[in-house]
């Protein structure tokens, strides 16, 4: 009986249908770079908002008042009195009643220019001039409750840790192509139960449930894209990461054509009903189907796929044979048991962490530094593509640890210059923080096929499972950073994040060269990496693997 990777090669492994699929399911990653990074422009601070004093809408009604009329009367005697006010987050300690002034309403209160006006902190009734503009300014999270900005994208990521663990173990138990139906259905119907919220509590627990399933489709995607196509088409993932980059640059015009928040996340959440057409034209991957013991579908797909392509299976093929079992219940000490494991394990561990947070508070920071936000989160998208372009080039030449090092020193260091370069030099400052976005996403990608490559067939799944968990555990943490150290000081976080990116490029350097070799099929294979560091790959001939992500 023919092995898999065998049929696969006959029926033709990159051809016509599995350009067709992966160009189909590649239209994910667009979709789910928008949930990634809609954050920027659902939560934008809104420019002009003032606390309200209690009884200045009925006075506003008797007076006749505009909204700036308000506005100057609430706000200009903080000013006027109390220079450090602006009056966002504390008002007059005072009370409108029908016994005031509508030309004078606070000529009872004493010498304005005193500074010894009565004032207390705000906690509800603010009042924007653009109340639907954005998740801040129909949820008030503004002055003290600023922070729960932070945690609707920590929930966000959140989300995406649980459904890496739950939907990667139900891709494997029912089906890909069935969970990513599935996960295509929840992400739209959460989209838009987020979208008309009626409190911030339902918000955060479909913002949650939506990231659980976008990172369901993310997942599935890719699975199904890799494990139609043939061993040598590896760098077929750095492929699908532009289409998460095409998304990037997507999203401001989305932004900027669509003026309420709700109108975003719609715009956003809706196209994933569009994937659920997808159940006609993309089949189950029949390499799952062979690990579940229905090698008949399995046989039936791969006719297909050979008919599609332009090629023929031979009619002898009744039965397909798949090699190299997975360990039943591979746990966290299979991974560190052996010593070039464990410094595989940590270090990929670390890696996953730090290209993460720091990707996402790059991303995040374009919100809060000024200037054009949409034409600044285009360009910092269309560096992106530079990125995968370097990584075509020089993975397969220069090989993969001196890329995946240089990568993460040079973000460091960007960041670090980016934090210390004067306001006054804006075209520098900008030049070099966009060095640092380009040089973070190389390492962001580099890490999926690192990951890949350095574990056992045995255990690459968990493995990579194991270690991309990190990637969610630091975006629930960016968020946090970024906007309470920037309260702090504006580039506080470029410093931490430089500090973090560099250490990482010098510990990836400790791990081996996978250039050339073989995919690791058992721990000794591994260990053999660490002795000669891949070295020993061109003494091998390329073994038939079946790896999934």
């Amino acid at each position: 009986m023919p092995s898999f990777n065998e049929v696969l090669k006959e029926a033709g492994e990159f051809g016509r249908f599995q350009k067709r699929v992966f160009f189909l399911l590649c239209q994910t990653g667009v979709v789910f770079s928008f949930l990634f990074a809609s954050v920027v422009f659902l939560g934008r601070a809104p420019e002009n908002y003032w606390c309200r004093i209690p009884g200045a809408v009925e006075l506003s009604e008797r007076c006749g008042w505009t909204l700036e009329e308000e506005q100057n009367f609430t706000v200009l005697p903080l000013r006027l009195g109390n220079g450090t006010s602006s009056g966002k987050c504390k008002r007059l300690d005072i009370v409108w009643d029908a016994s005031v002034s509508c030309a004078s309403p606070l000529t009872h209160y004493g010498n304005l220019s005193m500074g010894n006006l009565p004032l207390t902190p705000c906690h509800d009734n603010w009042v924007y001039k653009q109340p639907h503009s954005s998740v801040v300014s129909e949820y008030n999270l503004v002055c003290s409750n600023a922070w729960m900005l932070d945690l609707s994208q920590a929930i966000l990521n959140l989300g995406f840790l649980a459904g890496a663990f739950t939907l990667g173990y139900a891709a494997d138990r029912y089906g890909r192509i069935l969970i990513y139906l599935l996960s295509c259905l929840g992400v739209g119907i959460c989209g838009i139960i987020v979208a008309f919220a009626p409190n911030f509590t339902v918000f955060l627990i479909f913002r949650f449930l939506q990231g659980v399933f976008g990172k369901g489709t993310w997942m599935t995607c890719y699975v199904i894209v890799t494990e139609i196509v043939g061993s040598e088409q590896r760098i077929i993932g750095i492929v699908i990461q532009i289409f998460f980059t095409l998304g990037i640059m997507i999203l401001p015009g989305i932004a900027y054509l669509i003026p309420t928040w709700q109108g975003i996340q719609l715009a956003i959440s809706l196209p994933n009903f569009l994937f659920l057409l997808y159940y006609w034209v993309v089949p189950e991957s029949p390499r799952w189907l062979l690990t579940r013991k229905k090698g008949e579908k399995a046989l039936k797909i791969m006719h297909d796929i050979a008919k599609h392509n332009g090629k023929y299976l031979s009619p002898h093929y009744s039965e397909i044979t798949i090699t190299n079992e997975e360990v039943s219940n591979p746990s966290f000490l299979d991974l560190v048991r052996t010593p070039q494991m464990r410094r595989n394990t940590l270090i990929l561990m670390y890696a996953w962490f730090t290209s993460a947070l720091t990707y996402q508070g790059l991303v995040m920071r374009l919100g809060i530094v000024g200037g054009n936000l949409y034409l600044a989160f285009f360009i910092s998208g269309a560096v992106e593509l530079p990125a995968a372009l370097l990584i075509l080039v020089t993975i397969d030449r220069i090989g993969r640890r001196l890329p995946f090092g240089i990568s993460n020193i040079v973000a460091g260091v960007a960041c670090l210059a980016t934090a210390f370069l004067p306001e006054d030099i804006p075209w520098l400052k900008t030049t070099v923080a966009t060095l640092g976005r380009l040089a973070i996403t190389m390492a962001f990608e580099i890490v999926y096929l690192v990951n890949i490559e350095l574990y056992p067939t045995t255990l690459r799944n968990f493995g990579v499972s194991l270690c991309s968990s990190l990637c969610d555990l630091g975006g629930i943490i960016a968020p946090f950073l970024l906007f309470r150290l920037a309260a702090i000081w504006l580039e506080l976080p470029l410093i931490i994040f430089s500090i973090l990116a560099a250490v990482c490029g010098f510990l990836v350097l400790l791990l081996p060269e996978t250039k050339g070799i073989s995919l690791p099929e058992t721990v000794e294979d591994v260990e053999h990496l660490s002795s000669h560091f891949g070295k020993c790959g061109k003494k091998r001939k390329r073994q038939d693997t079946n790896s999934y992500i």
